[in-house]
C-alpha cells in the first residue's frame, strides 16, 4: 500500500474507465443512440459555456507582463507537441494503426490542463501565479487554436478530415457557447464560485457522457475488433516517450533561457500536460462520424501517465531547492 500511495491515480480517470467498460457492454442502439447523440451535443455546448463563464479574460491579459514565460509554455503546447506528433507518423502501420496515430497526433494538439498544472506547480514550490496565467491562457487560446491545428495538420496528413459541416459544428457547439459564457460571466460568476462543487459534477458528468457516447459508437461500429493487446502496450510506450521528450525539452529550454527555478517549474508542468477535460468534448465534435473511441484512447492514456509522472516530479522538486533540481528531475523522468 505504501508503494501504491506514491502514484497518483485520479478518481475521475477511474470513472472514465468504468463508463468506457459500461458502454462496451451496453452500447446505445436505435432510438437510444439518437437520444444519446443529442444529449451529448447539448452537454458539450453547456460544458464550453461553463468554461467561458469561469475564465476571466483580464487575468490572461495581465499575465502577458511575463510574456517570455508564457511564450515558452505556449510554444511547448502548440509547437513542440505537434512537431513530435507529426514525427511519430513513422510508426504507422508497424506500431500504430491509422486511427491510433490520429489519436496520438490529436493529443499533441489539445491545450494544457489547468487544475493539475497549478496544483503540481504549487507542490513543487514554483511560480503559482505564472502557472495560473499560463494554464488558463492555454485553455482559452486552445478553444480556437486546437480546431485550427486539426484542420491544418490532420487534413494534410490524410489521417482525418474536417469538412465544412465540421467547422459549423465547431462554431455552434464550442465557440458560440464559450463566447456566450464570457458574455454572461458578470451575472453568473458569483453563483459558479458559490456552487463550485456541484458545477464541477456537471462538468465531469458531461465528459462522462461524451466518453459513453464515443465508446458506445465504437462498439456498434466494431471499431475495437482489430485492436490487439500489443497495440495497446505499444501505445502506452509511445505516450511515455512523448512525455519524456517534452519534459526533457522544457527542462532544457527553461535553463538555457535563463529562467529562475520557480519559472522553470511552471514551464515543465504547464508545458508538458494535455487537457482531457477539453480534449474529449472537442474530439466528439471534430471527429464526428469517425471512430472517436479509438481516437481519444491515446489522450486518456497520456493523461493518466502525466498525472503519475508529474506527481512524482512535484514531490521531488518540493524536497530540493537548488537550481539543479529541475534538471535532475527531468533526467529521472526520461
Amino acid at each position: 500500500m505504501k508503494f501504491l500511495s506514491r502514484f497518483y491515480i485520479d478518481g475521475f480517470i477511474l470513472s472514465i474507465i468504468a463508463v468506457a467498460v459500461l458502454a462496451s457492454i451496453f452500447p446505445a442502439t436505435g432510438s437510444g443512440e439518437t437520444v444519446l447523440s443529442w444529449a451529448t451535443k447539448i452537454a458539450i455546448g453547456f460544458l464550453f459555456l461553463l468554461y467561458g463563464a469561469r475564465l476571466h479574460p483580464r487575468e490572461a491579459l495581465e499575465g502577458l507582463k511575463h510574456w517570455r514565460l508564457h511564450s515558452v509554455v505556449f510554444a511547448s503546447t502548440f509547437v513542440l507537441f505537434p512537431l513530435v506528433g507529426l514525427a511519430l507518423h513513422v510508426l504507422v502501420p508497424s506500431v500504430l494503426t491509422d486511427d491510433l496515430y490520429t489519436g496520438v497526433l490529436y493529443l499533441c494538439l489539445v491545450p494544457s490542463t489547468v487544475q493539475s498544472s497549478i496544483a503540481f506547480t504549487s507542490i513543487a514550490r514554483g511560480n503559482v501565479a505564472g502557472a495560473i496565467v499560463s494554464a488558463s491562457a492555454s485553455n482559452l487560446i486552445g478553444v480556437f487554436v486546437t480546431p485550427m491545428l486539426v484542420i491544418l495538420l490532420m487534413n494534410t496528413t490524410g489521417e482525418a478530415h474536417v469538412d465544412a459541416s465540421s467547422i459549423v459544428d465547431i462554431v455552434v457547439q464550442l465557440l458560440i457557447p464559450f463566447i456566450v459564457g464570457q458574455l454572461i460571466r458578470p451575472w453568473v460568476k458569483d453563483f459558479l464560485k458559490k456552487y463550485a462543487e456541484p458545477t464541477k459534477l456537471v462538468d465531469r458528468g458531461s465528459i462522462l457522457l461524451v466518453v459513453y457516447s464515443a465508446f458506445s459508437a465504437g462498439m456498434v461500429e466494431h471499431a475495437w475488433s482489430g485492436l490487439s493487446v500489443w497495440r495497446v502496450v505499444a501505445l502506452v510506450a509511445v505516450c511515455c516517450g512523448i512525455l519524456a521528450i517534452v519534459i526533457g525539452a522544457t527542462a532544457f529550454a527553461g535553463r538555457a533561457l535563463g529562467f529562475s527555478l520557480p519559472d522553470r517549474i511552471v514551464i515543465i508542468f504547464c508545458g508538458s500536460k494535455k487537457s482531457l477535460a477539453t480534449g474529449l468534448p472537442m474530439a466528439s465534435v471534430l471527429f464526428a462520424g469517425q471512430p472517436v473511441g479509438l481516437i481519444v484512447l491515446p489522450l486518456m492514456i497520456f493523461h493518466q501517465i502525466q498525472l503519475i509522472v508529474c506527481a512524482a516530479l512535484a514531490q521531488h522538486f518540493a524536497k530540493r531547492t537548488d537550481p539543479d533540481a529541475v534538471d535532475a528531475g527531468a533526467a529521472a523522468a526520461g
